[in-house]
């Protein structure tokens, strides 16, 4: 299935063409029998990589429900992986998510759809962390939010300087969570665990 991307959607033969191509230009032959199927192989793997860029993220928060619960919901250790939209390599690790409701709580694996909603599109650490903040305060309107997202990146592991086990820690907070020391506080020993 092949959409228009000039239009914002998935090009399968553009992908397999540029593929073939990357291929020749590093010096190999793409129908050599190792490599024949490789052009579709990524492409098919572009696909679910990059599948958050046709999801809307704010429709697995729509599904909330009134609940006088006015303590912190944390839900830790969530495995993420993106691709760092400066090499197309994957960056991958950990999200950590707290929110302080006002009378309005979600299915936590909504948090889970969200955060894979977002992160399945060229990303960078810093934006990804962001978008999920704002999207939980906007959608659940609650008291207070924080996002704390470790990950190591292919980027850095790889190549250039090359220091694998190092790992980039982002955070987010809104509402009371940045607002309150005592908030603050308490949060970021939750999800530190």
């Amino acid at each position: 299935m092949s959409r228009n991307a000039s239009q914002g959607e998935f090009d399968s033969e553009a992908i397999v063409k540029a593929v073939r191509e990357i291929i020749r230009a590093i010096g190999e032959d793409p129908d050599r029998e190792g490599l024949k199927g490789t052009p579709e192989r990524v492409m098919r793997a572009y696909r679910e990589l990059f599948s958050g860029l046709g999801d809307d993220p704010a429709r697995h928060l729509e599904a909330v429900f009134e609940e006088k619960y006015d303590e912190l919901v944390v839900l830790r250790d969530i495995p993420f992986h993106s691709m760092c939209e400066h090499h197309l390599l994957p960056f991958m690790g950990r999200a950590h998510v707290a929110y302080l409701p006002d009378g309005m709580v979600v299915g936590i694996s909504k948090l889970a759809r969200v955060i894979d909603s977002f992160a399945h599109r060229p990303q960078l650490q810093e934006r990804l962390t962001n978008q999920i903040a704002d999207i939980i305060m906007e959608k659940l309107k609650p008291k207070g939010v924080a996002v704390v997202l470790e990950a190591e990146h292919t980027c850095m592991i790889i190549r250039g300087v090359k220091k694998p086990g190092s790992v980039m820690i982002t955070s987010a907070l809104r509402g009371i969570c940045k607002t309150n020391s005592s908030t603050r506080s308490e949060v970021m020993s939750l999800l530190r665990g």
